[in-house]
This record gives structure tokens, C-alpha cells and sequence, in this order.
């Protein structure tokens, strides 16, 4: 779980994943024929070979902010977030500011309950009511922010019990799993390309870009989706659950996915004994849905980790599921060329 922890815990908000894709190129050294990084940032790793041509993605960047203003007088910073957050789950967390002078430790501030007047109290919290104290005068946090400095959530990675934690689990999990697979790949018949994309957060960007480049026929998106088994929640709402197995997707709010791939990859997970749930996510999307309308199309589908606490500091990962992904999309890669994607 190395590698892992190291994806969880480097920063990388939309349009500013290099320091995953540092991490990525140095992990895919050696197992992959070439790799290339195009304009929007992208990863492209090629794999080749003579079947079909396959896009396997996984997004690099992680729900953030950029500074948007900086009190002059007392260093506070206001935040414009990028990517989808609930401001309940963002009181008293640490961040880090991301200067060109290096990283400042910063806390997300809030005025305190004890002067909220009754009015103020009923009032729902808003990410624009929220600041971030870096300890510094202002004359000296002028110096060293600027407005568009990213900043990320600050959280180690962690093994709690059965399972994994940390930040942004969505979705270096997913190019965890991605990385791995390839790494166990042995026969291939497959043209196999493994994007870690830019941007998924706000609106599959990279994905858009580099299967437009790609052009595949099948695109598999790897990505997390949400395990609500928890007290409160009743059976059918809750999408998925820990330690139950990798999540074969049928739909979200981006993509259907190809009946033939659900079939194939199911076929699969039982001939190898992989546990697997199916799963239909209502709201939210993955790069399959990017993918899936690239040039002439492509047949797509998702292979999810379930994961709790999604878009959170304490996004949770059962080790079991995690090891069921990376079995079934390696099967999937050394097999995929036998899919029968006639409708």
C-alpha cells in the first residue's frame, strides 16, 4: 500500500496534477512501451498490442481550492473551490497553500458559535463564510500567496482495521489500481492505453481530450463510487458495500454502461472467483462518460471501488475490494479481445 499512500497523500487539484503524475511516471517505468503527457496534462501510458484499442482511466485530481483573495491587513485567505465539497465536513480541517515559495500549513477558520447572533445560527454554512489562517502577518502572507495558489486538504493516509483511508482515495485509488494492473499484466492481445486524467472533477475533461486523441473501441473508467452502508441509510439506498467486492457498474448520471462488458466482465469475476456487486450510482458520473462519446463512440463501462465518506478527508476503502479491482481489470485486459460488443 506504499504507492498508495503516496497518491493519497500528494496534492493535486484540478489542472494541477503534476506532482501525481510524477508519481505515476515514475511507477509505470519499465511496464509500459512509452508514455507521453499531453497539453491538458494528461498521462498517457501505451501498451501495445494487436487487438482492439482500450482506454483504461483513472483521474489524478483531487476537490481543492485556489486562493481568490487575501486580507492585506490580517493574512486571512478567501477560497474558490474546484470540485464538489460540503462545507459541513470542511470546519476546522487543515489545509496546505501551495506557494511557489513552498507549502504553508494553513486552518479553515469560522466565526465562532459563541457571537452568532439566533439569526446566524439558522443559517446553513457556506464555503464563502469560511477562511483560512496561516498564522502570518498579512504584509508577509502577501508576499508569499498569490491569488491562484492552489490549496488541498491536508490528511495522512491510514489503515483503519480491514480497511484503507485518506484524502482523495477518489480517485488515486482508482490510478492505484490502474498501475497495478498493469504491472501483473502478462499476455495481451489488447492495444492497451492508461490515461491518469486531468480535470474529472470539473466536468471529465481529460478524459474528453485524450480519448478524442485515442480513439478507442472499449473504455474502462476506474474510479470510486459510493458505499452508504452505514447506521441511518436504509438497504436500498445504499449503492454498494464494503468488503463485498469491486462495483461493476450499469449507470450513472454520465453513462449507461455497454450491456456486453457488463456481461463479459461478470462472466469473469465469476470464472475467477472475484467477489463483485453491481451497481447503479444516481447521481454523479466517471470518465466513462467522456469516453463513451469520443469521435464515433466507444463501448465503456466502470469498474468502482466502493468507498465511504466520499469528498471527505477520511474517504475509506476496503483493502478486500481494492485487490478484487485490480484482479478483475487485469483479467479484463488479458481477455478483453474474446468481448462480444455486438448489440
Amino acid at each position: 500500500m506504499e504507492l498508495l499512500k503516496r497518491l493519497s497523500e500528494a496534492a493535486g487539484v484540478p489542472g494541477r496534477e503534476e506532482e501525481i503524475r510524477r508519481i505515476v511516471r515514475e511507477a509505470l517505468s519499465g511496464v509500459v512501451d512509452e508514455i507521453q503527457v499531453d497539453l491538458l496534462g494528461n498521462l498517457i501510458a501505451h501498451k501495445k498490442g494487436t487487438g482492439p484499442k482500450v482506454v483504461v482511466a483513472a483521474h489524478m485530481d483531487e476537490i481543492g481550492f485556489f486562493v481568490s483573495h487575501i486580507d492585506e491587513e490580517n493574512g486571512f485567505l478567501r477560497l474558490e473551490p474546484v470540485g464538489g465539497f460540503d462545507p459541513r465536513t470542511l470546519i476546522a480541517s487543515r489545509v496546505v497553500v501551495h506557494t511557489e515559495k513552498g507549502p504553508l500549513l494553513g486552518l479553515i477558520g469560522i466565526k465562532p458559535i459563541h457571537i452568532l447572533t439566533e439569526e446566524e445560527k439558522k443559517k446553513e454554512i457556506r464555503i464563502q463564510d469560511l477562511f483560512v489562517d496561516v498564522g502570518l502577518p498579512g504584509k508577509e502572507v502577501k508576499e508569499r500567496v498569490r491569488i491562484g495558489d492552489p490549496v488541498t486538504l491536508y490528511q495522512t493516509f491510514a489503515e483503519v482495521g480491514e480497511l484503507v483511508s485518506g484524502k482523495a482515495l477518489d480517485d488515486r485509488v482508482g490510478v492505484y489500481v490502474g498501475i497495478e494492473a498493469l504491472r501483473r499484466l502478462k499476455n495481451h492481445e489488447a492495444d492497451i492505453y492508461f490515461v491518469a486524467t486531468v480535470q474529472e472533477e470539473v466536468g471529465l475533461r481529460g478524459a474528453r481530450a485524450s480519448a478524442f486523441q485515442i480513439a478507442p473501441e472499449i473504455g474502462v473508467a476506474l474510479d470510486t463510487t459510493l458505499a452508504c452502508d452505514m447506521p441511518g441509510v436504509q438497504p436500498h439506498e445504499q449503492i454498494t458495500k464494503l468488503g463485498k467486492g469491486v462495483a461493476i457498474k450499469l449507470k450513472d448520471s454520465a453513462s449507461i454502461s455497454h450491456p456486453g462488458l457488463v456481461r463479459f466482465l461478470v462472466k469473469l469475476a465469476e470464472e475467477k472467483n472475484i467477489p463483485y456487486q453491481m451497481e447503479i450510482l444516481p447521481r454523479g458520473g466517471t470518465d466513462a462518460g467522456a469516453i463513451q462519446l469520443a469521435r464515433e463512440g466507444a463501448a465503456v463501462v466502470t469498474l468502482s471501488v466502493p468507498t465511504r465518506y466520499v469528498h471527505t478527508v477520511v474517504e475509506a476503502s476496503h483493502k478486500k475490494d481494492i485487490e478484487a479491482a485490480i484482479q478483475l481489470l487485469t483479467a479484463f485486459l488479458e481477455r478483453c479481445h474474446e468481448a462480444d460488443l455486438r448489440l
